[in-house]
């Protein structure tokens, strides 16, 4: 679990989400986010063996080394239903990256960030699921992903329901079919790329 004592703040986020084609809303009053990476270190995160990790100026600095290795940065701490938010910036090489949402197995999506390896084309907020590969479509990306700034994403997974907002714009959800509703939380340097990405401003919220 999270040291407390590197948690540097606290934010109030009122949410007003809608799922799916149901249209059925959801109102999460007033989560409290709570920062998951201090600016410093990687403490609270499992750190991969290798070096493609680094913090540098307050950012988690990812980047495939000369074997083009790739990792995962999993959090320390599991979570049922939760809300991530972090900005991301692209800084050089073919970006295939993501956020996993609780673990890493076929009863979980990834929150694709940059270029699929399969499809080989920008599927940034779209969930890619082992032998599904991408259900659905993230919306209106081409508009708002920003490829030379920062980008602000936000995924909510509340049981089997995954939703996701590009820079302040609503553009996924996803209903899964027999999820898996607990495990942590991943960023993910592909392997086999020469990619560098960068992620800043990382917080959750417990639902």
């Amino acid at each position: 679990m999270a040291n407390k004592s590197h948690l540097k703040y606290y934010a109030i986020l009122l949410l007003f989400l809608t799922f799916g084609n149901s249209g059925m809303a959801q109102d999460l009053e007033k989560t409290s986010m709570y920062s998951v990476f201090n600016g410093k270190t990687l403490e609270s995160w499992k750190i991969p063996d290798g070096g493609e990790w680094s913090v540098k100026n307050g950012k988690i600095i990812a980047k495939n080394n000369p074997e083009k290795k790739g990792s995962i940065l999993w959090t320390d701490e599991s979570y049922n239903d939760f809300v991530v938010q972090l900005d991301f910036k692209m800084i050089s090489g073919n970006i295939d990256s993501g956020i996993f949402m609780r673990g890493e197995d076929k009863q979980n999506p990834q929150i694709q960030i940059g270029i699929s390896g399969s499809l080989k084309r920008d599927m940034t907020g779209s969930p890619y699921v082992p032998g599904a590969s991408y259900p659905v479509e993230a919306k209106n990306i081409n508009k708002l992903l920003r490829l030379k700034g920062w980008n602000t994403i936000k995924a909510l997974a509340v049981n089997n329901k995954y939703t996701v907002w590009l820079n302040g714009e609503e553009v996924m959800n996803y209903t899964m079919d027999n999820a898996n509703l607990h495990g942590p939380v991943g960023l993910q340097l592909h392997p086999g790329r020469e990619m560098e990405i960068h992620f800043r401003k990382i917080v959750l919220g417990k639902l």
